[in-house]
């Protein structure tokens, strides 16, 4: 059986065992953001993993070590009194209630792309964001995840992208010609709803075990 009351009381142990971990084990007293972040990072790419393989068993392990990375932060948030895993939850309803008006308010959307152009026409306005288009877009993602993430934002804000075409571009020989394919190649993934870090990694999946295939270890 399933419900809020049981996710309510699952967390609840969760939260305990990330207080005593804390307190009694000599790894997780040393760590702080920065230090526990790259785990973060690395748990994140773990669940892509499983998503993209379509492993739910896999799933639900690795989901269960994104959200000890949740708990464990916000833990070291409430030590520096700046929130806690309560204020976080709160903090993410309440955003999701604002970015979602064609759900809570009266704004209309009957398409996904309505839905993320109001989203991102929302977020521009919240407070404290970095003014213009590309305003908190991290730099340190993924290069085709930045350069998708440059596009959508551009495209939501009603500027056209303009790229040369993959095949325009297939006798790139330079650094700037090469960089110019490979954001042609992202922007041709985005128009085809096909994630590039996904692809691209899945393509070199394919590599790797085509040649551990043509030359198994003995």
């Amino acid at each position: 059986m399933s419900g809020p009351d049981r996710s309510g009381e699952a967390l609840a142990r969760l939260d305990a065992i990330s207080r005593r971990l804390r307190v009694e084990c000599p790894w997780d007293r040393e760590q702080d953001e920065r230090t526990i972040v790259p785990h973060t990072v690395e748990e994140a790419y773990e669940l892509a993993d499983a998503a993209n393989r379509g492993d739910d068993r896999k799933l639900l392990d690795e989901l269960g070590d994104v959200l000890f990375q949740v708990v464990f932060l916000s833990l070291l948030l409430e030590e520096r009194g700046e929130g806690d895993f309560a204020a976080v939850a709160d903090h993410c309803r309440t955003k999701l209630i604002r970015r979602h008006p064609h759900v809570f308010g009266d704004v209309d959307a009957s398409t996904a792309a309505e839905v993320l152009r109001n989203w991102d026409d929302i977020k521009r306005g919240e407070e404290g964001r970095e003014p213009g288009i590309f305003g908190d877009v991290p730099e340190n993602l993924p290069s085709p995840l930045y350069a998708r993430k440059l596009m959508r934002r551009a495209s939501s804000a009603g500027v056209a992208i303009e790229h040369r075409s993959v095949r325009d571009l297939a006798d790139a020989d330079d650094f700037e010609s090469v960089g110019d394919l490979l954001f042609a190649a992202v922007a041709m993934a985005r128009e085809n709803k096909v994630d590039p870090e996904l692809a691209l990694r899945s393509a070199a999946d394919r590599f790797r075990n085509q040649i551990e295939d043509d030359n198994p270890s003995e």
